[in-house]
Formats: structure tokens, sequence, C-alpha cells
């Protein structure tokens, strides 16, 4: 059975997932953006006893305390919260397994502390150059100021709903609606418990979706210092140097072959929109190009493996952006290959 206790670390109170009684290899699941640990409850449940599965909430997320996030870190006000929980629990070198942002919160960690580490899984990870304003396999930024990127980049509505914890069916904006139209590439026989995860979300400049500037460059808006959609823009996390860690712990990397969300042609990349004529104004791809999220995300990790890592892809046919719910058998399979 699974659950939760809250564990007092020296940055924060962190609410965890656990399998009551279970031991073994620490296995540590990272769940992403306007989500909470629950979308890795039926992943735990699946994982042979000689491993501790935990996942725990993120700040701003679920149970755990909600200190506010300082984007100009990047994510490594996450990564560095995992980190004091996987030493006040004495786990020791941990299997890392990140989803979406949980997947650069792992790299991140990953970065800052590899002895740590003992493999990665990244399930439709956000890119390592973030997420929007940039171009090209090694995230050249599209405006020095970030602009696209960042907490403008949130529809209203959906902050609106989300913020009210309306769940909503009648609205495509309402976090129902968007958990079957973007999350997954059909909806889910069981949507009420994501859904409910998704309504824990703290909203707000210091929270989801963070502040944002004006830009003089379009889409008229860069990022703010502030919040998690913030704590992803380029100005404040890239990754490009993670081939040089050492140790380099085995790396697979797993995406749905339909996701919208982490994308070459991201639905949610004001710059691809742009070209779809969504966004008004677009200046054009020489100006604006949209951000090839997968290509660069390839590039990073084929430096790593280039520099002695073992990094193994899977693209999962007919899944989206949640492979864990949409193909858990296949997902499973391919972790526990991995692990072992």
């Amino acid at each position: 059975m699974i659950t939760d206790r809250l564990v007092t670390t020296p940055r924060l109170t962190v609410n965890c997932a656990e399998i009551d009684g279970r031991s073994g290899e620490p296995v540590l699941f990272v769940h992403g953006n306007v989500s909470a640990a629950a979308f890795w409850h039926a992943t735990m449940r699946e994982l042979p006893d000689r491993y501790r599965p935990l996942a725990p909430d993120l700040r701003g997320f679920g149970a755990t305390e909600p200190l506010p996030v300082d984007a100009t870190r990047g994510v490594r006000d996450y990564s560095d919260d995992l980190l004091a929980l996987i030493q006040t629990l004495a786990l020791g070198p941990v299997h890392l397994v990140g989803w979406s942002m949980g997947g650069g919160v792992v790299l991140q960690l990953l970065r800052d502390h590899p002895a740590s580490v003992r493999s990665v899984t990244l399930l439709n990870p956000v890119s390592p150059y973030g997420f929007g304003g940039t171009h090209g396999p090694d995230g050249v930024l599209n405006s020095p100021d970030g602009a696209g990127a960042g907490g403008g980049g949130a529809n209203p509505e959906f902050v609106r709903l989300l913020a009210a914890g309306e769940p909503g069916a009648d609205s495509p904006l309402a976090p129902r609606s968007v958990l079957d139209s973007a999350y997954v590439k059909q909806p889910l026989a069981d949507p009420d418990r994501y859904v409910a995860a998704m309504l824990t979300t703290r909203c707000g400049d210091d929270h989801y979706p963070g502040d944002s500037r004006p830009s003089e460059a379009w889409p008229g808006f860069a990022p703010g210092d502030r919040g998690v959609l913030n704590s992803m823009a380029p100005t404040h996390f890239r990754l490009d140097d993670l081939h040089l860690v050492d140790p380099k712990p085995p790396l697979l990397w797993v995406r749905g072959a339909d996701d919208v969300i982490v994308s070459d042609t991201s639905l949610f990349d004001p710059a691809h929109l742009g070209a779809l004529g969504v966004l008004p104004g677009w200046p054009g791809a020489e100006r604006c190009p949209a951000q090839p999220m997968v290509t660069q995300t390839r590039a990073v990790l084929e430096r790593y493996a280039a520099a002695g890592g073992r990094v193994r892809e899977l693209v999962v046919a007919g899944a989206g952006h949640s492979v864990q719910l949409e193909r858990p058998a296949e997902f499973l399979a391919a972790l526990l290959d991995h692990l072992g």
C-alpha cells in the first residue's frame, strides 16, 4: 500500500509517497509541472520487491511545503530539495526517474551531484535548454531577454481555473480538458485522481506560473525571476555541459511519439503557435523559429554518450506526454531493464 509521510529536511518539509515496509535499491520518481506524486503511484506499485520506490511532491505541488521558487537558480530549488531529501533519509546513491519538468530537475541533480545518482530515466523531459525562446540544437536564444519563455506563456484562463480548484469539463482550458488533450493522447479511464493532483498546484508569482516582464521582441513577454515557468526559462536553465559530469551513470530516455507538449512542434511553444497562425504578429521563422525540444535533448545526450556515458532512447508509438499512464507495461519493462 502507498502511504504519504512528511519528511522534514534542512530545506523544507517534503511530502513523500512510499510503499509500506519496502526496502531495497531506492528509486526516486520526480513528477512534472502542474501535477504531483500521484502521477507515479501506478508505476510504484509495479516495481519488484528489490526496489524501494519513493515519489516526493515538489515544492508548490501536492502536500509539500509551498516555499517560493527562485527562478534565477533555474530548477535548482527543486533539485537541491531532492538532494536534501536523499540525505535526510540516508538513501545513498539513487535511481532517478524524472517526467517532463521533473526530467530537467533530475538532470540538474545529476549535473551538480553525479555521485548521488545510480541511474537516470527521463520521461518526455523538458529540453536541457528550457522551455520556449530558443532555436537550433544548441539552444540559441531567439532574443537576448528570452522572449517567448517564462511565466507570461501560461494561459490566464487555465491559471484562473487551476487557482480556483475548478476541474471543469466545459472549457477546453480547464484542468480536466488539458489532461485529456495535452497530457495524454487518448483520455484516461480514471482521470479524477490525476485532475485532483493537478489541482494541488499553488498559483501566483512565486509558484505557477510565475512573474513576467514585457519585451520589445515578439510575443511581447520575457521571463521573470520567480515561479515555476521561469525556472525553466532558457535565461535561467541550461544544461549544455552535462557531458562533463563524472561519474556518468547510465541514462534511459523514453518519450511518447505523439507528445504535444515536449516536441519539435510543441503546441505550447509560442513560436510554433505563431507559425500556425494561432498567435498574431509572428515575425517569421528567420527571427523567431520554433524550439526543437527533442532535437536539443538528443544533441545534449549524444555529447554525454560521446564522452563515455551510456544512453538509450526509446520512442513509444501511440503515446503522448504521459507514457507511464498511457503505455504502463511498455514503460515498466523499459524501466526495469534499465534499473537492472
